[in-house]
């Protein structure tokens, strides 16, 4: 069996995807959470360390980066470097081109020999998402992406593994981030580039662990708010530019509450829905112009002083 652990830890713009009902249930993906039980906080799952000699390879690739609803996933694949040939004949490419039974049928053949195919996934589930970009100072979602693609990498190498060659699909400036993963991890060659899953099969791999992970996750989203009934209407892709999407997140808008968790409150298009359509909300110092101005007073004393300082309200003793 592989292993589940807790980690806690601009949006892209993607096409939007089929939604063939033929994908595996999702009590059959064993990176998903168990049955009924909600997505409250961000994991790791691994499938079982394969034992054949190294050096291997690893490719890397998520899914999820673009939708308002549920979790982002990072995947990630890894075999022998000599197992390449056979892995070329297995079928794996960009999970976007694929169909939803293709998916599911690749993730059992990545399964299948635990002795050479290996991977594991990093779920993040939205709430942590919305409240990582929302702090302050903000971890936006490529800081987000990065951390989870180094911390599945460290993993790997956590199991002894010897890796020689990385392959990630590209996050922002290919060059910037691969000399970053290079410098992060030395001795291991790494590739960053456009499209990757196209080009690497272990990268197309990665993919279909991610993706497979993610659908399966909001196919089975288990609402973790006490006695929440969700809107009988259909979830769509959960891209915002769907408009089966866009109709759910109208339906099961509260005006007071706002929106259950599995919604990213931290999107511009969910930002907007509150705006036009929640209650208003007066904050206390609002038209309160002398309690502002008695905090005002002490700005004098944040003078060249960091903003982590600032915001966490770190004093020196000597001036209590």
């Amino acid at each position: 069996m592989g292993t589940q652990e807790s980690l806690h830890t601009s949006n892209d713009t993607e096409a939007i995807p089929d939604t063939d009902s033929s994908a595996l249930a999702p009590e059959t993906v064993p990176s998903t959470p168990k049955p009924s039980e909600p997505l409250t906080t961000s994991y790791t799952y691994h499938s079982p360390t394969p034992t054949s000699e190294g050096p291997y390879i690893l490719g890397v690739d998520e899914a999820g980066r673009g939708p308002v609803l549920g979790p982002l996933v990072y995947g990630v694949a890894y075999c022998p470097a000599s197992y390449k040939e056979q892995l070329e004949k297995l079928g794996f490419a960009d999970s976007k081109t694929l169909t939803h039974e293709i998916r599911s049928s690749l993730l059992q053949t990545l399964q299948s020999d635990p002795t050479n195919l290996a991977w594991s996934v990093r779920v993040i589930c939205p709430q942590d998402i919305s409240s990582g970009m929302l702090k302050r100072p903000p971890i936006n979602l490529n800081q987000q992406s990065q951390d989870a693609t180094v911390s599945l990498i460290k993993n790997v190498l956590d199991k002894g593994i010897q890796l020689s060659e990385v392959y990630v699909d590209a996050l922002g400036p290919p060059a910037k981030y691969e000399a970053y993963l290079s410098k992060k991890f030395p001795g291991i060659q790494f590739t960053v580039e456009s499209k990757a899953d196209d080009t690497y099969k272990i990268v197309g791999a990665a993919s279909v662990a991610a993706k497979v992970t993610r659908d399966a996750c909001l196919e089975g989203w288990t609402f973790e708010e006490v006695g929440y009934k969700a809107p009988d209407v259909e979830l769509g892709s959960g891209y915002p530019s769907d408009p089966k999407t866009q109709t759910w997140l109208r339906s099961c808008l509260e005006p007071t509450f706002g929106f259950p968790k599995v919604v990213r409150f931290s999107w511009t298009t969910v930002k907007v829905l509150l705006e036009k359509e929640g209650h208003p909300v007066q904050w206390m110092d609002e038209g309160q112009a002398s309690l502002k101005k008695a905090f005002e007073s002490a700005q004098g004393l944040d003078k060249d002083r960091c903003r982590l300082t600032k915001e966490l309200g770190i004093r020196s003793i000597a001036t209590l």
